[in-house]
């Protein structure tokens, strides 16, 4: 249902629950979302992940119209994790390594809105957090900052093929390991 005054449903606050009591969400924009899936997924603490749309204007998305660069839709991965074992501050360390947070709208040779680098948070702690990492990354970096930390909108899971999709095997066949802890370079092909 779209909030009061909007009637774009791809415009309204994420409000999905975790699977269980005691988890909490979190979603990430750092490119090609496969890479970044798998990264997450091998942490301790996160005990899910999926691969979607967020912040776009259109509702119900594909991954043929994000790509056209006409829904403003950023390809996420949300994750469920337990803050007890995962904190916060954890993803978003592994999240500033994932990728150059001061190229606007590419990462390496994907090129479009839809490969942006953002946080989407969940509660004020999450909003706090964000700035105070970024602020912290910005003094390690000569070149500004693009990173977009703004509420977490409702989340669009992409395509199935897309769920795990290196962890599976990707394009070629070669599938990699989600273990938790693993330390295996990542590598994202299509």
């Amino acid at each position: 249902m779209a909030s009061e005054g909007n009637t774009n449903p791809a415009l309204d606050p994420d409000m999905d629950s975790p699977i269980k009591a005691g988890l909490e969400l979190a979603q990430f924009g750092a490119g090609c979302f496969w890479g970044v899936e798998l990264a997450f997924q091998r942490v301790e603490g996160v005990v899910k992940t999926e691969v979607g749309y967020s912040q776009g204007h259109l509702h119900d998305p594909n991954y043929k119209l994000v790509c056209t660069g006409s829904t403003n839709h950023v390809e996420v991965v949300r994750l469920q994790f337990d803050p007890t074992l995962c904190p916060y501050a954890n993803l978003l360390s592994l999240f500033w390594s994932r990728h150059d947070p001061t190229t606007l709208n590419r990462q390496r040779g994907d090129v479009g809105t839809q490969y942006r680098s953002g946080i989407y948070y969940y509660n004020e702690a999450q909003a706090r957090l964000a700035r105070e990492s970024m602020e912290a990354k910005q003094m390690e970096l000569k070149e500004k900052i693009v990173t977009e930390i703004l509420p977490a909108k409702r989340f669009y899971r992409a395509e199935e093929y897309h769920q795990q999709y290196l962890e599976k095997g990707g394009g070629q066949g070669s599938k990699q390991s989600a273990a938790k802890g693993c330390n295996d370079p990542i590598r994202c092909y299509g």
